[in-house]
């Protein structure tokens, strides 16, 4: 196993799992401590987790909005509804529109008025979420669980046939060098198939999500035609990214 494929899956049991051992690392992915300890040191190096005693642990799992198993995470939950509702804003009825999976996308869903919208999501929580909103069109592309998130070869051939006018999509870090990013490989062709696809592509995170660097990146700010945040950027960044170019719009706090 070449060691992406290593720091990914070593990501994905610490998503699950929260800490975990260098001998569980090892059993896991079948190669000796020595190797484990190798990659626990350049992931660390990456600002992507913290060494403790005999393992590691994510280093900023509580600013990341990294979903659970069992339900939904709301921390920063002010500041996810005032970007939720900012987004809105960019709805029209009758639109066809995807969210991508994550908290703040999941409070869109919550504010998104039982109208005639057709939503297309791979995201368990939302899913639950539109289910009870009968006027709503809801598609699901199916796949497999990746733990809140449906995901597979299928569900993006099928969204790479679909007519969608505006994507919202979520990350774990944003980044002016790395772009939007997150932690595992496993649900990055999803979401290039809604930046690929979308006539428009306009991405949600909160503040504490920029300066950021997941594992992999899986857009360019280019790429988007809006990104909404909070109005905690402090104004020194804001400037940095407007310089840049980056089509920011500052949600104000409800």
């Amino acid at each position: 196993m070449n060691p992406i494929l290593r720091h990914e899956k070593i990501m994905e049991a610490l998503l699950t799992n929260k800490e975990v051992t260098v001998a569980e690392l090892s059993d896991i992915l079948k190669v000796t401590g020595k190797t484990i300890r190798e990659d626990l040191t350049r992931l660390e190096e990456q600002g992507l987790i913290r060494r403790v005693h005999g393992g590691a642990v994510l280093a900023q799992a509580d600013q990341f909005g990294i979903l659970p198993s069992k339900e939904p995470i709301s921390k920063h939950l002010d500041m996810k509804k005032s970007i939720a509702q900012a987004a809105l804003n960019h709805v029209r009825q009758g639109d066809i529109i995807a969210l991508d999976g994550g908290s703040t996308t999941l409070e869109i869903a919550r504010l998104l008025p039982n109208q005639p919208y057709t939503v297309i999501t791979n995201d368990v929580y939302i899913i639950s979420e539109l289910s009870r909103k009968d006027h709503i069109h809801l598609v699901v592309p199916g796949g497999y669980r990746v733990r809140n998130i449906l995901t597979g070869p299928e569900a993006v051939a099928y969204v790479k046939e679909l007519n969608i006018q505006k994507a919202f999509i979520s990350a774990t870090g944003v980044h002016l060098e790395h772009g939007l990013s997150v932690y595992t490989g496993e649900l990055i062709a999803f979401k290039r198939a809604l930046v690929d696809t979308a006539r428009e592509t306009i991405a949600v995170a909160d503040h504490h999500k920029f300066g950021q660097t997941a594992l992999r990146t899986f857009a360019r700010l280019e790429e988007l035609h809006g990104l909404i945040t909070d109005d905690g950027l402090p104004e020194a960044v804001l400037a940095e990214y407007q310089k840049a170019g980056v089509p920011i719009e500052l949600a104000e706090d409800r």
